[in-house]
């Protein structure tokens, strides 16, 4: 597939199929660098979806806790890592969290972003302004949607490797 800016087109091979997204590198600069930093490393692959809400989100990038073959993998704590990068300064703006919205997982600390994020199944008014959104899936929403649902998810579907489209 073309993407428009190779550079800021994150790719997922998840266990349920390919998902690409498009940065906003304008709206959430440093989350986007961030983003792209792990991609790079490969820290996002082998990373489970942690936390699946039906008709809401589906979250990853807990790449301590939630990395299958990892040294720490821990299923019954995926979702409380991060990882080793400082945490991020939030960056909120007036996008909306609608279906396909991308955006950083963070605790009650506006300013705790690190690795984890959801994407939307729906829209998600409540989030906005709150939550740092930093892209927005472009193609593979299908396979967002079959996602394996649960808090905690019993047996997770995963990202099997993460890429910046301009290194594919």
């Amino acid at each position: 597939m073309a993407y428009k800016d190779p550079e800021n087109t994150l790719v997922l091979e998840t266990t349920k199929g390919t998902v690409a997204i498009e940065l906003y590198p304008d709206l959430a600069p440093g989350h986007v660098a961030r983003i792209k930093e792990l991609a790079r490393e490969g820290a996002y692959d082998g990373v489970v979806f942690h936390r699946v809400i039906d008709g809401f989100m589906a979250q990853t990038g807990d790449v301590k806790f939630g990395k299958q073959g990892g040294s720490s993998f821990n299923p019954s704590r995926a979702g409380m890592g991060g990882s080793d990068k400082p945490d991020l300064k939030a960056e909120f703006t007036n996008t909306k969290h609608v279906r396909g919205t991308c955006s950083m997982a963070r605790s009650q600390n506006p300013n705790s972003a690190n690795s984890q994020f959801y994407i939307c199944f729906a829209d998600a008014p409540w989030l906005d302004r709150q939550y740092s959104v930093w892209g927005q899936v472009i193609e593979g929403m299908d396979n967002v949607d079959k996602i394996k649902r649960g808090e905690p998810v019993t047996d997770p579907d995963s990202i099997t490797s993460a890429k910046i489209a301009a290194d594919i």
